[in-house]
């Protein structure tokens, strides 16, 4: 693959957006879009309010731009190699991080079939351009001229492609690299839940506002046709690359016109895999940069600040419940998840317990352009080869502006705590807190 200069995919966007704002606007099918008018969209519905004419394509795009001061600090008994310290952490300054964004080309190929790619620009990463994913999206199977499966259709969604496993509501909320418009917070939860494998999934909406989905994919980000030939610990036998089971039900509905009420729970399982990456697919990374690294850390290798990624790369069983009401201008949006796994060479399966909580106050009630926010998050996770669960902590407020429905402004204070970390980690004791500052552009 080609590598562009940073300097090129700036260009590259420039370019874009001149073309995506001269052009004329066109209306995609069931699509959740790129800028504010976006927010608080999960699933696309079966609303049908755009009619076709013909093929077209929309592109779209992201752009984000943090200023990060951040201050960070461990108790981490000292290991000294060649005269360093590498248990103390790197030591950080108030300066901008690196830009990211995304480009965003979706088409609609016929009524009520949409396809979607997106392609990373630039990120902390993978500051080359890198495709994220694509999928095509049925919603309608006109093309095959059956009165039956139109009826079908008519509740059903079909996604095939290579995409985020639809595991769990927060990554509907998340920041993706440039893709920061939906997120009132400028990081994910610590235990992210984001990757990319290929898969499909199947939607039944109901009237009443409950859903259903079914989906399997080959529960790989990076898959491979070599052979396996590693011996799993568990059951002594060659290991092999089995599929990864999702499913998800839930109640999504406008009970009038001030209140909303939504409720899923989802499941992700898979048994056995050469190399899963349900918790460290994100090949963006984190927008807390180095805030909890040691001294030999670097942006790119460390990529993923203040998260914590548990190493279930062979096998995973995670279920997680998302609750989000939103009265008028209050949003309350929750994460109660339980995720198990274990690598190759474990016997058993280690188990996390995470638990997050965001309460948005979207203002003034005629625009909501505004918001103030706070967010707590908790994690309590077993880690390989330690005897004990350590507990990650995060407290989050922040304040936040729509300048228009493609430019959003955030301010956020954090402050994050690391417990019970083993004496000669370098997270023991481990504290990071300050401000950010992020410009968002989404269209």
């Amino acid at each position: 693959m080609r590598h562009f200069s940073f300097l090129s995919k700036l260009l590259l966007l420039a370019v874009i957006t001149v073309i995506a704002t001269t052009a004329r606007a066109q209306k995609m099918q069931y699509f959740r879009p790129n800028d504010k008018t976006g927010l608080n969209i999960f699933e696309t519905t079966k609303a049908d309010t755009v009619s076709f004419n013909k093929l077209h394509v929309k592109v779209g795009g992201n752009f984000t731009q943090d200023f990060q001061m951040l201050k960070n600090k461990n108790a981490a008994t000292p290991n000294i190699q060649n005269g360093v310290n590498v248990n103390d952490v790197m030591k950080l300054s108030n300066a901008f991080n690196l830009a990211m964004a995304n480009l965003i080309i979706d088409a609609q190929l016929a009524d009520g079939v949409r396809m979607s790619l997106t392609t990373y620009l630039s990120s902390r990463h993978h500051q080359e351009a890198w495709v994220q994913g694509g999928y095509i999206q049925f919603d309608k199977l006109s093309f095959l001229k059956s009165p039956v499966l139109d009826k079908i259709m008519e509740k059903v969604t079909i996604k095939i492609g290579d995409f985020m496993p639809d595991y769990g509501d927060a990554h509907y909320r998340r920041t993706d690299g440039g893709n920061t418009i939906y997120n009132p917070f400028v990081e994910n939860n610590i235990m992210d839940a984001f990757t990319t494998e290929i898969g499909g999934e199947i939607y039944y909406h109901a009237n009443n506002g409950f859903f259903l989905m079914g989906g399997m994919t080959n529960g790989m980000l990076n898959p491979s046709v070599k052979a396996v030939s590693a011996i799993d610990a568990k059951t002594g036998k060659v290991n092999k690359n089995a599929p990864a089971l999702i499913g998800k039900i839930g109640f999504d509905k406008q009970i009038n016109p001030d209140f909303r009420a939504r409720l899923t729970a989802s499941i992700y399982n898979v048994n056995s895999s050469s190399s899963n990456t349900l918790y460290s697919g994100d090949r963006t990374g984190s927008h807390y940069f180095l805030a909890m690294e040691n001294v030999s850390a670097n942006v790119t290798s460390n990529a993923w600040s203040g998260r914590f990624i548990p190493g279930f790369s062979q096998q995973v069983r995670s279920f997680m419940i998302n609750p989000f009401f939103k009265y008028k201008g209050i949003e309350f949006f929750g994460t109660a998840e339980v995720a198990k796994g274990r690598t190759i060479s474990e016997t058993a399966l280690r188990q996390n317990t995470q638990l997050a909580g965001d309460i948005i106050y979207r203002f003034p009630a005629d625009k909501e352009n505004f918001w103030l926010g706070v967010r707590y998050n908790t994690l309590k996770a077993a880690m390989a080869g330690v005897s004990n669960d350590v507990n990650i902590n995060r407290t989050a407020g922040s304040f936040g502006w729509f300048l228009t429905k493609n430019i959003m402004l955030k301010a956020e204070y954090v402050g994050q705590s690391y417990n019970d970390f083993p004496t000669n980690d370098y997270r023991h004791g481990g504290k990071f807190h300050g401000a950010m500052l992020e410009a968002s552009i989404g269209f």
